[in-house]
């Protein structure tokens, strides 16, 4: 007599929403660094003999479409997280997505004020739009400068209601908490002709923000929420 082993089945545990939420967080957090390429990218529409220069504009344009990637993401990242940390505090988190807009909002203002520059040089505009395009150019730095204010916005908010909620390491959110005033002193500084944006003390002020968002996108994606009073809740509720 012969028997017949059935092989054994393995269920998939399924995913819980928490750690889709967390997933999909992080994984747009990280989406927002694809934009570092744009510091060279950009180099070129930088020249102020750019319209009637010779050479390529596609540098340029892929630099714009980066862009509209990391616009997109910031928005992506409070709108998903929202439902999890207005558990903490409903106005901070509400005014985490209302400054995630506003940044992307900046982000969009300045890549039109470029690809306008692009579009005069490719149109042939010729000399009479120099300083138009150098205008142009001026108004994405100054775009570019908001684009670091908010930042600092982005931090405190999200950064206190993480601290508070435990739902990740507080080392994680202090990095942010810490960085924030940093970048604030450095952009100051810079918006009074003490510092210039490009110089190495910038980059060392912002440094901090950048760990902090980039450890918060990793943490999400591998880890994703620690247990917490605010995990329960929504578990609960699910």
């Amino acid at each position: 007599m012969t028997t017949t082993m059935k092989p054994r089945t393995t269920k998939r545990v399924p995913m819980s929403s928490l750690r889709k939420t967390s997933l999909v967080a992080g994984a747009l957090y990280l989406l927002t660094f694809v934009s570092i390429p744009t510091l060279a990218l950009y180099a070129p529409v930088h020249d102020p003999n750019y319209i009637i220069g010779s050479g390529p504009d596609t540098p340029v344009i892929i630099g714009g479409l980066l862009e509209l990637v990391v616009a997109f993401s910031g928005i992506g990242t409070a709108i998903v997280l929202h439902p999890v940390v207005k558990r903490q505090n409903e106005a901070a988190a509400l005014g985490f997505v209302g400054a995630r807009v506003l940044e992307a909002s900046t982000i969009f203002a300045g890549v039109v004020s470029l690809m306008s520059v692009v579009h005069l040089r490719q149109g042939g505009a010729g000399v009479d739009a120099l300083v138009t395009g150098q205008a142009l150019v001026a108004q994405y730095d100054g775009f570019f400068l908001g684009q670091g204010l908010l930042p600092v916005a982005n931090a405190l908010l999200l950064g206190s209601l993480l601290y508070r909620s435990r739902l990740v390491p507080r080392i994680i959110p202090m990095l942010g908490l810490i960085g924030a005033p940093l970048l604030l002193t450095s952009l100051i500084a810079t918006m009074f002709g003490i510092n210039d944006s490009h110089s190495a003390w910038s980059a060392l002020g912002a440094l901090p923000i950048a760990v902090w968002e980039f450890s918060l996108g990793v943490y999400l994606v591998v880890k994703g929420f620690k247990p917490s009073p605010v995990t329960v809740e929504i578990a609960d509720a699910d």
